[in-house]
């Protein structure tokens, strides 16, 4: 059957997966990544690591340091921690780039490490980035880096793709931030959510790199796992340069002459009547500068309505692995002309890497930028990640060239942040007020939602092999939380955890608190709990899926998962099975106690489920999910993915 480029990719790294069996959208595999990255937090997976009782990496080409976030901070305790990143990376004979090298994206897309077709994951939400080069991006949490280390492979879902079918050509003073910010405003009610983007048509030519980059990375925040642009000319040109560059700076030939040839022979695609999710249609020409704001990445308002509130601006950005290359501080630099920061206006400018300070130095779009009163800072993500100088303060408002505007980002709660894109940043910092750059043309007809869904193809029949040790099945009572969007603070709230003294029996009882203050005494051993859509969205704690392993709940079926939740309740060994039918059915047959607001319902009846078939039934009826395969029976047999690698080291 016909698959798209991302389970052509994922099929490329998978390990273990039985010959002649097509990978698919929902299925759990086993990968061998090319690369992971880490950053600063390389030093919490060094001690996960240890604690798994590892002592060498199975590949030390795999890994890439960075150290990017907090380079700002020259405090002792800060460059212990550096230095001993250092040493360890050292030891180990992997690959470290020091404080002011560049943002690690940036650093793995210069020095060669992400190539079409490529497969790479961070312990970073914007691995997204590397989508930009035709290759599958995507995060990973800290035990799955850890993980990674030790073994060289890590599980993984495959997401359904999402088609974005751009046309036409951007407007002149139009940017690929004014695409994903305008994206991310009309498709706002998580038609991406856990999904891979893979963006086609004309209009992708008409696209530069730095372009493509942008929204790649972007991605993120409109709630997709990964995005995906083809390996065409520009690509194609993008990597020979890079090439060059490594050559010229005598580093690896990472990137081959015969990979080129590859590439322009055969560059990645998918086959003509692959599975879609949905398709959405963007009309580039109709595209204009939009601000994304405040507060929320979802809220998007067009440049001209935004300048004509005169929206007073204390504090502005060209910083992040967003918008920071030579081409943005190029455009930067050209709104300028000799223009001066407003009185009253701090404008913070880095670059993504050393070499585009260099080069935009040589360019002398840098010097422009400081004659005109930017203030310097090294390359590196800093306010961006709310770390360093000129931090947003209470009752401020920030416009920046970055990926994030929620609330205390980027300094204080109490503080209202934007995004644009670089020339708007620029020009609202010389304004002192939200406005653009002279001349950009600001009318047109706003694009239109354009957006066709498509139902998922039956799957076969076959059975899964259920491993010795995993259960065939379980029949359980059910607890129905009828909630979309139920967050790990509510499952665990955030007073419990950093506590160190909390034992099982002790997080059992605070359980579910800050959602439903009855669920603990409510909750019986082998109970099986049905969650809305998008469950345990949030912060990344784990023990949102320890503490209701520690109630006794057996399982949780949801319509969606948050891929955090989903990644940490798994590498616990916790079953979650995804089944939106079911959670349609169930909620509608409990409606008169949904409406009622009633937090959690018990259905005496109880479910039934089937890991052989993939099959839960409930009330006479049958539902499919996605089935559980090999990796994630492995994980749960051994009692999370820590057991498992402890196990296979001694």
């Amino acid at each position: 059957m016909a698959q798209t480029v991302i389970e052509k990719i994922v099929q490329a790294h998978a390990v273990d997966h039985p010959a002649g069996s097509e990978i698919r959208a929902g299925d759990f595999v086993t990968l061998r990544p090319d690369h992971v990255m880490t950053h600063d937090n390389t030093s919490a997976v060094m001690l996960k690591f240890q604690s798994l009782g590892s002592d060498r990496f199975a590949d030390p080409g795999q890994p890439v340091f960075t150290l990017d976030h907090n380079i700002q901070d020259l405090g002792e305790a800060n460059q212990a921690k550096y230095a001993a990143i250092a040493e360890f990376a050292s030891g180990h004979g992997v690959t470290a780039y020091p404080a002011g090298r560049g943002i690690g994206h940036q650093v793995m897309v210069e020095e060669g490490y992400v190539k079409p077709g490529g497969f790479c994951v961070a312990s970073d939400s914007h691995s997204n980035t590397y989508g930009a080069l035709g290759a599958l991006g995507t995060p990973v949490v800290r035990t799955d880096a850890a993980a990674l280390w030790a073994t060289g492979t890590v599980w993984w879902q495959v997401p359904p793709t999402v088609q974005v079918v751009l046309k036409g050509e951007l407007r002149p003073g139009v940017t690929g931030k004014d695409v994903i910010i305008t994206l991310c405003g009309l498709y706002n009610q998580g038609e991406v959510l856990n999904t891979v983007i893979e963006f086609c048509g004309d209009g992708v030519a008409a696209l530069d790199m730095e372009g493509r980059l942008t929204i790649a990375n972007m991605t993120t925040e409109w709630g997709a796992l990964a995005g995906w642009f083809p390996c065409d000319e520009t690509c194609l040109e993008f990597m020979a340069q890079r090439r060059a560059w490594l050559a010229g700076q005598s580093h690896p030939e990472r990137i081959t002459a015969d990979e080129l040839a590859a590439w322009h022979a055969d560059p990645p695609r998918s086959d003509d009547g692959a599975w879609y999710a949905a398709r959405i249609e963007l009309d580039l020409d109709r595209v204009t500068p939009h601000i994304s704001g405040p507060h929320s990445v979802q809220v998007a308002t067009s440049l001209r309505e935004m300048s004509a509130r005169r929206i007073k601006v204390d504090k502005a950005y060209l910083v992040s692995c967003t918008n920071s290359r030579l081409g943005d501080l190029e455009a930067a630099a050209a709104v300028v002309r000799g223009g001066k920061v407003a009185d009253g206006v701090e404008f913070y400018v880095a670059a993504a890497s050393e070499p585009i300070e260099t080069d935009a130095r040589a360019s002398g779009a840098w010097q422009t930028l400081l004659d005109a009163g930017a203030i310097a800072l090294p390359p590196g993500c800093g306010p961006c990640i709310g770390l360093g100088v000129g931090l947003l303060e209470a009752g401020e408002v920030g416009i920046s060239a970055t990926n994030r505007n929620f609330k205390g980002r980027m300094g204080s709660r109490d503080a209202e942040a934007y995004l644009a894109s670089p020339a708007v940043v620029t020009a609202s910092a010389l304004a002192g007020f939200i406005a653009g750059p002279e001349g950009v043309d600001l009318g047109g007809a706003a694009p239109e939602r354009t957006i066709e869904v498509f139902p998922a193809p039956e799957r076969g029949t076959a059975a899964v092999e259920v491993l010795p040790g995993f259960p065939a099945g379980h029949t359980g009572r059910m607890l129905l939380l009828p909630a979309d969007n139920l967050n790990t603070d509510g499952i665990y709230g955030k007073d419990y955890t950093y506590r160190e003294d909390m034992t099982p029996p002790m997080m059992a009882k605070v359980v579910m608190e800050n959602y439903d203050p009855q669920f603990a005494g409510i909750v019986q051993a082998g109970d099986v709990v049905v969650g809305g859509f998008n469950f345990g969205t949030g912060s990344s704690r784990e023990q949102a899926a320890t503490a209701l392993m520690a109630a006794g709940i057996k399982l949780v079926i949801a319509g969606s998962y948050s891929q955090t939740y989903l990644r940490n309740a798994i590498n616990n060994g916790f079953v979650c099975v995804e089944c939106p039918a079911l959670v349609k059915a169930v909620r509608e047959h409990f409606a008169a106690q949904v409406q009622a607001g009633q937090k959690t319902i018990i259905d005496q009846d109880g479910i039934q489920l089937d890991f052989s078939d993939s099959l839960a039934r409930w009330q006479g009826h049958e539902f499919s999910f996605s089935p559980l395969g090999k990796p994630v029976q492995e994980i749960v047999i051994a009692g999370g993915v820590e057991n498992m690698v402890r196990q296979g080291a001694r």
